[in-house]
């Protein structure tokens, strides 16, 4: 049987893609598991059953790997947050899960360990605070701004605000990774954000509290 160029160029692509991968999905293990410095790229070859030389056809060196490994688990991470952000019921319902989403996320080991702890290290902080920001970023951005258009919150100045409440979510992702009892943590920095955007939540005149309040009203008749 004749196999056409075509199919066989289609062949070569498909296992390129699957080695590739393979060797992703054991260093994404293998960091997590040990850390950046403690593991080697023969470990992660091994792991992946490909050759060493095979790992070289696809990233250069280590650092390279590390930083497909980050835009893996980030993507992985971030599209979960984007069905949330963007799925049924109102803005503020949306973006009240997509902030527990977010938080519960923060709390998985592969997230935990490689893009809070490893990635500002491994990447260095501006380049780690860049890709953050090209996952993260717009999501908030996008939230807030939904917040905005439904009338859920005021009119404030977008890319302030946005950037105000990206940086409390990085903080918190940091807190939460650095503490002994991360679902504590998690839970404290939940109940935080949760109040800062409550803050910024339109009041009716009945809740504001400058507003006049109700006359008592007398129990005799």
């Amino acid at each position: 049987m004749v196999v056409s160029v075509t199919t066989a160029q289609s062949r070569r692509v498909d296992y390129s893609e699957s080695t590739r991968q393979a060797l992703v999905d054991s260093a994404v293990a293998l960091f997590t598991q040990q850390g950046y410095s403690a593991t080697s790229l023969d470990a992660i070859a091994k792991r992946a059953r490909v050759t060493k030389g095979a790992l070289y056809h696809h990233f250069s060196g280590k650092q390279a790997l590390f930083e497909a490994v980050f835009d893996a688990v980030e993507n992985s991470v971030m599209g979960r947050l984007g069905e949330v952000v963007t799925g049924p019921g109102s803005a503020w319902d949306r973006a009240m899960s997509g902030v527990q989403a977010y938080l519960k996320a923060c709390l998985e080991p592969s997230y935990q360990r490689i893009v809070i702890h490893e990635a500002p290290v491994v990447m260095g902080w501006e380049r780690w605070r860049e890709a953050e920001e090209h996952f993260s970023y717009g999501l908030v951005r996008a939230a807030l701004e939904a917040l905005i258009e439904a009338g859920e919150i005021d009119d404030l100045p977008l890319e302030v605000t946005a950037r105000v409440v990206f940086g409390a979510l990085s903080t918190g992702a940091t807190i939460i990774a650095g503490a002994a009892d991360p679902k504590k943590a998690g839970a404290e920095v939940s109940v935080t954000i949760t109040r800062v955007l409550e803050g910024m939540r339109k009041r009716t005149e009945e809740e504001r509290p400058d507003a006049p309040a109700a006359p008592v009203r007398s129990l005799r008749r």
